[in-house]
């Protein structure tokens, strides 16, 4: 039709309390793309089970958490469709069916395989689903006939391999699907309180739903510039500074100018510094404690929500399995 909008796919496990690089790196986004866009935003409970599927009973109780996170900053019911991956079965169906044409060969050079592998290695990952979730992930986009998928530049490999599995099936049984494009995302460089990347498994994390008093506690920890040991020592904010990387999102331009200035002189020192730093990062989440509250104030909205979003999801993923169902087993027909 003349003038419909792309559709745009994303999901987020619910694999704990969601912090300031989710905020930053993917829910300020879909913000932005809900206006442009038909978006499809779903709680990918499905992918939380190839990691954690050892503690299965904790992926429940952070659904409504995340819910919960994702409409105080923004994410809006009646611009987006919300739903939980698992109410949806046919994305297992078309995941099953995707599985008999994908090569392991194509899994194995997953990038992200070998590389979490080693990075959770307290975890046996050596599993079936572990291996084929991207043959999962691809299901999930393009059943909704996804357009575009943003990610950031380290998840393109995902996008290509969902790209090349819609590809091979098109080539077996006939045009159903597009070819999904990535949508790619500049994500701002957010390091943790202890200068890694912020993440919940390295106890580094300020999360949505802490109180004014846990940022300031813990904004006050936060590594600066190493090399400046003494506030009479010059400092080198936009080069050696962890907190610094905060200070681009939260502080105004022309207060980040004086305050480089005054590193540089040695007028200012971290502790104030971080103190202003907490006060600015806290006037920016206020607004989303109140929303917060306020939505937690109605205990079965969540529940509504992702129904009506269930309902909408499904009745897409149903029209787009009965044309896989009959290009599949229709194949040469004729």
């Amino acid at each position: 039709m003349a003038g419909e909008r792309k559709r745009v796919l994303s999901g987020m496990r619910p694999s704990g309390k969601l912090h300031l690089g989710h905020l930053h790196g993917v829910l300020d986004n879909w913000k932005s793309l809900q206006e442009e866009y038909d978006c499809f935003f779903f709680v990918a409970d499905w992918h939380a089970l190839t990691t954690n599927y050892q503690t299965s009973g904790t992926i429940r109780p952070n659904i409504r958490e995340m819910v919960l996170d994702w409409l105080a900053v923004g994410i809006d019911p009646s611009k987006a469709t919300i739903f939980v991956q698992s109410d949806i079965k046919e994305h297992a169906e078309l995941h099953l069916l995707l599985s008999m044409i994908t090569p392991v060969s194509w899994l194995e050079r997953n990038p992200t395989y070998k590389e979490q592998q080693q990075q959770l290695k307290e975890k046996d990952l050596s599993t079936y689903g572990f291996l084929g979730y991207p043959v999962l992930q691809a299901a999930d986009i393009i059943i909704y006939k996804a357009h575009k998928v943003p990610v950031g530049i380290d998840q393109l490999p995902h996008v290509e391999l969902t790209r090349e599995i819609t590809r091979r099936f098109n080539y077996l049984y006939g045009e159903v699907f597009p070819v999904p494009d990535a949508l790619l995302t500049e994500v701002p460089k957010l390091p943790g309180l202890d200068g890694r990347k912020m993440s919940k498994s390295y106890g580094n994390s300020i999360f949505l739903s802490d109180s004014a008093d846990e940022v300031r506690k813990k904004i006050s920890t936060m590594i600066t510039d190493v090399e400046r040991p003494r506030k009479s020592d010059p400092g080198d904010p936009e080069e050696r500074c962890v907190a610094f990387n905060l200070h681009r999102l939260y502080v105004p331009s022309e207060r980040r100018k004086e305050i480089v200035e005054e590193c540089k002189a040695a007028s200012l020192g971290c502790v104030k510094c971080k103190k202003e730093l907490a006060e600015a990062v806290i006037a920016h989440l206020e607004p989303v404690w109140r929303r917060r509250e306020e939505f937690s104030r109605d205990p079965g909205m969540v529940d509504k929500i992702l129904g009506h979003g269930a309902e909408r999801a499904r009745g897409f993923a149903a029209n787009t399995m009965k044309e896989v169902r009959e290009a599949l087993w229709n194949q040469n027909a004729g």
